[in-house]
């Protein structure tokens, strides 16, 4: 395979377009010499004859010309590539990958993603949900550039491999069946449903917020029902089967409304009641490889996961979860 020289095929090109070894010394700020001498070269390396002499001048062969119409596809691409390039260097090309758990992707990655689309058109940005401990896994390997999980369930701020960065404190509220005695209840504490039956998952991460929270009001939780799906659980609880804690972007994000979730006959089957005395929250986190946080693309992803949460942040305090 001939050996494709990117500075003599320019210097070839300039000749082409100058006709002179003279001219085109002077406009690449060469020496006659030395241009014949890259152009012999670059002849060499080819296996053809480039030049020929024509009077006291030169001419290009008509190898040479063939040479010329595929260097023009060549720089055509080097271009497209310096230009691809520093759209990556100023964060408005590539790709970033996040893994992300369920509840965060429609509320956050989901709006963050469409804000991009708008703004940085060559940003693409891939989604893989994975709970917490995968998530980390997949980031400290290699497979997604960003996870977001729960604080609660991430490495510690001082494990040298990542960066966290605190995203959201998400408010936990209860869901309770509409014709429930408390369901109407002014300042509705979570100590009131001490002796009520609970539906959360057997294990994992939304058990041990649940009991963790709960414990927190002073009281362990008895579990009724097991589920980690949101809409299963909110089937449950309308149909009387006990009350659950729910985040709000479970509702808001997940469902896609805030509203009361209705039965068959369009009446409410749940009440979905604030905890404002003693709200517990659960916090979202970002985390990255410890490092990668200031490349282009991923702080410019990262920022608009900083918008959308600050969109949906709510005013500190309750159980840090």
């Amino acid at each position: 395979m001939a050996d494709w020289d990117i500075k003599k095929l320019r210097i070839l090109r300039t000749l082409h377009e100058l006709g002179t070894v003279t001219a085109a010394a002077e406009a690449l700020h060469l020496t006659p010499s030395a241009v014949s001498q890259q152009l012999a070269g670059l002849a060499r390396q080819l296996g053809v004859t480039l030049l020929e002499a024509h009077g006291r001048r030169v001419r290009l062969t008509d190898a040479a010309h063939l040479v010329l119409r595929h260097a023009e596809a060549v720089f055509a691409q080097l271009e497209r590539a310096d230009a691809e390039l520093l759209g990556y260097l100023q964060g408005e090309a590539g790709e970033v990958r996040v893994g992300a758990f369920s509840t965060s992707i429609p509320a956050l990655v989901v709006p963050a993603v469409r804000d991009l689309r708008g703004s940085h058109p060559g940003l693409a940005v891939s989604v893989r949900e994975a709970e917490a401990a995968e998530a980390y896994e997949l980031l400290a390997e290699g497979s997604v550039d960003l996870a977001l999980s729960l604080a609660a369930h991430a490495p510690t701020p001082r494990d040298p491999k990542f960066t966290r960065l605190a995203l959201l404190a998400d408010p936990l509220d209860v869901a309770l069946p509409a014709g429930h005695p408390l369901a109407d209840e002014p300042g509705l504490r979570l100590a009131d449903l001490a002796g009520e039956q609970w539906i959360f998952g057997s294990s994992g991460p939304w058990s041990q917020i649940t009991t963790a929270a709960c414990e927190h009001a002073g009281f362990v939780p008895e579990r009724a029902h097991a589920a980690a799906d949101w809409d299963a659980i909110l089937a449950m609880v309308g149909a009387g089967m006990g009350v659950a804690l729910v985040p709000r972007m479970a509702m808001s994000g997940a469902r896609g409304r805030t509203e009361p979730v209705r039965d068959e006959g369009g009446a409410a089957a749940v009440a979905v009641r604030v905890l404002r005395a003693d709200q517990p929250r659960r916090h979202v986190v970002a985390a990255v490889r410890r490092g990668a946080e200031g490349a282009p693309g991923l702080a410019r992803v990262l920022a608009a996961l900083r918008r959308i949460a600050g969109e949906a942040a709510v005013p500190p305090g309750g159980a840090a979860l």
